[in-house]
C-alpha cells in the first residue's frame, strides 16, 4: 500500500463552468459522480459550450442537485435547466444568447472519470504561495486526506485507488488550465497560483481517475492506494 486514508471532501459540478455543490454522500457509476457535468452552457450564435477559462461570469452562478438541478443566478434566484426563463437571465447576464443544455454522457476533461485531489498537495501550494488555497478553484470530485507527501500522487499512475466500497484506475496527473487561476467566486484572476503551479509542478495538480464499476461514497470513507 502506497498511501492510506479518508474521504476529506466529495463533490459534484451540475452544469459545466458554473459553481457546483460539496456533498455528504454520493453513488459514482462508469460515467463518473452521480449528476456531475451531464449540462453545459451553449451559445447559440457561435454554436459551441463555454466555459468559465472564456467566460468567468459562469463562476458566480451555481447549480446543485442531480438528476435534475437547480440553477441559481447570483442574487439567488433558482430555476430549472429547461427553463425558458433561465436561458434568458443567463443570456442577460452573459450579454450573449445561451441556453443551457442536458447531455446523454457528463462531460468531463476525459469521460468517464472523476479527479482526485490530495489535502496534503493542497497545503503544500498554500505554502509556496503564502496564501490560502480555496479548492473550488480545482473543480475536484474526490478530496482525499493521506498520510503521503505533498504531490506523491503524481507518481501514482496505473495504481488503483480505493474509497470506501468504491474502486478507481488512476489515470494521470491532470495538467492545469487558467480556471484555476479564477477565484470560484469573483471570477477575478489571481495570476501568481498559475505561476508557481507552472514553475514548481509543471501545472500538474491532482489525478484524474476512472470508476471500476458503481459505488456508494461518503465523507470519511476510508481511501486507499495500492
Amino acid at each position: 500500500m502506497l498511501a492510506s486514508g479518508m474521504l476529506h471532501t466529495l463533490a459534484r459540478w451540475p452544469v459545466k463552468g458554473l459553481g457546483g455543490e460539496y456533498l455528504d454522500a454520493a453513488a459514482v457509476d462508469h460515467q463518473g459522480v452521480g449528476g456531475d457535468r451531464r449540462y453545459t452552457v451553449a451559445d447559440l450564435q457561435a454554436q459551441r459550450h463555454l466555459t468559465a477559462a472564456e467566460t468567468p461570469r459562469l463562476l458566480q452562478w451555481t447549480a446543485a442537485g442531480a438528476p435534475v438541478p437547480a440553477v441559481r443566478d447570483p442574487r439567488g434566484r433558482r430555476w430549472r435547466p429547461d427553463d425558458p426563463a433561465l436561458a434568458a437571465a443567463l443570456s442577460a447576464d452573459l450579454g450573449r444568447p445561451v441556453t443551457v443544455r442536458r447531455h446523454a454522457n457528463a462531460r468531463q476533461y476525459i469521460p468517464g472519470s472523476v479527479l482526485v485531489t490530495v489535502e496534503a498537495s493542497r497545503l503544500a501550494l498554500e505554502r509556496e504561495l503564502g496564501q490560502p488555497v480555496d479548492l473550488r478553484r480545482f473543480r475536484t470530485n474526490l478530496h482525499l486526506e493521506l498520510d503521503s507527501e505533498p504531490f506523491a500522487e503524481h507518481a501514482w499512475e496505473g495504481r488503483t485507488l480505493r474509497v470506501g466500497a468504491g474502486t478507481f484506475q488512476l489515470l494521470h496527473p491532470c495538467e492545469r488550465c487558467v480556471i484555476a487561476s479564477r477565484d470560484p467566486g469573483s471570477g477575478r484572476k489571481w495570476p501568481a497560483l498559475m505561476q508557481t503551479l507552472r514553475r514548481e509542478h509543471g501545472l500538474l495538480f491532482g489525478m484524474l481517475a476512472r470508476p471500476r464499476g458503481s459505488a456508494s461514497l461518503a465523507l470519511g470513507d476510508r481511501a486507499e492506494i495500492i
